[in-house]
């Protein structure tokens, strides 16, 4: 008899169904978002607008909000002499649950600007909901995701400059020493962090370059503080 292997099959199929539908909402809606990012870059609103619900909620990585009409209303200006760009949809994620597809993504620009290449990473998270045959994005928000700058060597003399305790109030100190070649940051909770110069007098510390550490000195070029920096907003350290 062949009815066991049948309904074996049909119960594999029917297990299976559901994984391969969302597998392919996957594929479909990291197919859409590329098609988005390379209109993005090219100022093909026509193109940009398909994918777009009428009340999509927007939000670039600078944190502006732009409707349907705003983005599907540019148009491709002429080549920009020098400079190409490349943007790719990269560390894809999505989960869909039934007409509703939540993506996680990071688009990779690589860009060639008159023989300098630049290079920046973008995060985002899109809602795609499905209208009748059609999947259109509701909803869109992009972090810029940081990189650390390049760092330049000072030399010691320069180093030991910094060399001391800041506090921001009594109980909050920051204590800088050197050791070798590295400037070294520690609260005294903790091991000690290296501190690069992106250049004289404003420090990062590897890995966590969202916030830097600016120096201060007075009239006669004496470090007396820094500004603890982050989102252009500082908390100052005075040395004591």
């Amino acid at each position: 008899m062949r009815t066991a292997p049948i309904a074996l099959a049909a119960a594999l199929f029917a297990a299976a169904g559901p994984s391969a539908a969302r597998t392919d909402v996957s594929a479909l809606l990291l197919k859409k978002t590329q098609a988005f990012s390379d209109a993005g870059q090219k100022g093909e609103g026509a193109e940009m607008g398909a994918l777009l619900d009428d009340k999509v909620v927007f939000f670039n990585e600078g944190g502006d909000r732009a409707t349907k009409s705003d983005m599907a209303s540019s148009t491709p200006g002429p080549p920009e002499t020098g400079v190409s760009t490349r943007m790719t949809v990269t560390d894809w994620h999505c989960e869909v649950h039934g007409n509703v597809a939540v993506a996680s993504f990071v688009d990779d620009q690589q860009q060639d600007f008159h023989g300098q290449p630049f290079h920046a990473r973008y995060r985002s998270v899109e809602t795609w909901l499905k209208e009748g045959a059609a999947w259109r994005m509701i909803a869109s928000s992009t972090i810029a995701l940081f990189d650390d700058p390049a760092a330049v060597t000072l030399p010691a003399a320069i180093l030991d400059e910094y060399v001391g305790t800041y506090q921001a109030a009594p109980e909050v100190q920051l204590t800088f020493t050197r050791q070798g070649a590295d400037l070294l940051a520690s609260t005294g909770a903790g091991p000690s962090a290296v501190q690069k110069a992106e250049v004289k007098d404003v420090f990062f510390s590897p890995g966590r370059s969202r916030s830097i550490k600016v120096f201060e000195r007075d009239t006669v070029g004496k470090v007396v503080g820094f500004y603890l920096r982050r989102e252009g907003h500082d908390i100052h350290f005075r040395r004591v």
